[in-house]
């Protein structure tokens, strides 16, 4: 009968069919024998190719140290004067049109454009500050790379309706003495009839010809263009 067929596959079916194991074939890992080379020369590679990666990283900024400081770029054929040697910002403190001692040294981190000049500011003089201002704008993204800096030469007041002008302005009171052991005019000029500039390590390393017409001006930008780029890859904005 159908039910007992049933009954009898029920009972002589394996029951080991559900209940037995899954069989896993396991592969042991390769011995280091077999890779084709031994540890200490795969350290070897290893390490050559860390540093091959930190060469890569390293070489814009090492380039741009070389450009800057051992090529210089155009140099010869800057509009303004390389100054050989370089001069250190000095040591000394200038005070703030409020009083406020500010140490030259902490000027240091930014290309510095400086001009110098009396509290009076006769019109040379504001011509001197208007084209600082009007380079430093003229630098695009690269502006905040630059302080436009105005070294008070005397005691002599601010004229109040310069002020509004000097907001982007670092001006500072320097003793006559200080600037004078610092800074130097070409031959036959006076000390404020020039600007200068100093590079992020607080070097004097440039100064421009006197009276600068447009054309002058054009120069003194492509100038300042020039050192920005030889210093991309190592000088950033701020201090």
């Amino acid at each position: 009968m159908s039910g007992s067929k049933l009954s009898e596959e029920k009972h002589t079916r394996p029951a080991v069919e559900r209940d037995s194991p899954l069989g896993l074939t396991v592969h042991s890992l390769p011995r280091p024998e077999q890779l084709g080379a031994d540890p200490a020369q795969r350290t070897r590679v290893g390490r050559l190719k860390m540093l091959l990666v930190l060469a890569v990283c390293a070489a814009p900024v090492l380039a741009s140290y070389l450009t800057y400081y051992v090529i210089r770029p155009d140099i010869r054929h800057s509009f303004g004067e390389l100054i050989e040697p370089q001069r250190d910002l000095p040591s000394a403190v200038g005070l703030t049109l409020g009083g406020q001692e500010v140490a030259l040294p902490s000027l240091k981190g930014q290309w510095l454009l400086v001009s110098v000049a009396g509290g009076a500011c006769d019109a040379d003089c504001q011509q001197r500050l208007y084209e600082q201002r009007q380079l430093r704008e003229s630098l695009g993204k690269d502006k905040d790379r630059l302080d436009w800096v105005w070294l008070i030469s005397d005691e002599a007041p601010v004229p109040p309706a310069l002020l509004p002008a000097l907001g982007q302005a670092t001006v500072l009171r320097v003793k006559p003495d200080v600037l004078t052991s610092w800074l130097a005019p070409a031959s036959g000029r006076q000390l404020q009839e020039h600007l200068y500039l100093v590079d992020p390590l607080g070097h004097w390393m440039m100064r421009f010809p006197p009276q600068l017409d447009m054309s002058g001006a054009a120069k003194v930008k492509r100038d300042l263009e020039r050192l920005m780029r030889a210093s991309a890859a190592w000088d950033e904005p701020g201090r």
